[in-house]
């Protein structure tokens, strides 16, 4: 049994485009459907005992290759949602914030962004990460130039976890649902010795109950970290 407690949770959402044809509805039910297991999910890891982040791959860097009009839905469905979850955030002391390259979105869009993770930078319940036109690489890449840009002549692990992104150096839990059993470009440098579960749930259909078992598999594991 694991004496590491789950502090840092991620999930690749996949599904929600099978989930629609399933289901004889267009992709952007899908995507709706799948906005609202974010909150269930979100709002069942604020309550959790030990839980410190859930990062959500909302949106990676070539999800920009989908038909423009669903990439245009999911601008406004991610508009939307960050407006109506506001409440949510409070409510439950959830701490939002995005990471990835945000210059590509529109000022509108980005200024939402900027200003959800002003109104909710005292929450302290949960931080929850949307990652948002985000690929591992570029994480990677982008700290390391700046690294470079501050002066540094050679570089520690350590120097590269604090210069990315994220407010941890380590996931200790990646699920990725719908069957699909890859990481595609996420979390890269985090996910060195995280543990995985892959789920052939549907993102739609994935829920807090099916979590719960998932948390309770990952305290059955032991995890060595290379050691014996």
């Amino acid at each position: 049994m694991t004496d590491t407690p789950l502090k840092n949770l991620a999930i690749i959402m996949d599904g929600n485009g099978r989930w629609a044809k399933q289901h004889g509805l267009k992709r952007t039910k899908g995507h709706e459907k799948g906005a609202e297991v974010i909150r269930d999910i979100t709002t069942y890891c604020a309550k959790h005992p030990t839980i410190e982040t859930a990062t959500f791959y909302a949106f990676s860097t070539e999800n920009w290759k989908r038909p423009k009009l669903e990439v245009e839905f999911l601008m406004k469905m991610l508009d939307r949602y960050l407006k109506e979850e506001l409440d949510t955030y409070q409510a439950y002391g959830i701490r939002f914030q995005a990471i990835g390259d945000l210059t590509r979105f529109s000022h509108a869009l980005q200024k939402r962004i900027l200003k959800t993770q002003e109104l909710t930078k005292e929450n302290s319940n949960l931080i929850q990460l949307l990652a948002l036109n985000y690929g591992g690489r570029a994480e990677i890449t982008a700290a390391v130039n700046k690294l470079i840009s501050e002066g540094k002549k050679s570089v520690t692990e350590k120097d590269i976890s604090l210069a990315l992104q994220t407010p941890y150096s380590d996931i200790d839990l990646l699920i990725r649902t719908s069957g699909e059993e890859r990481i595609s470009n996420f979390l890269l440098w985090q996910l060195s010795y995280s543990e995985l579960y892959f789920t052939p749930t549907l993102w739609p259909d994935f829920n807090a109950r099916e979590l719960n078992e998932i948390i309770e598999n990952y305290t059955q594991r032991i995890r060595r970290f290379g050691g014996v």
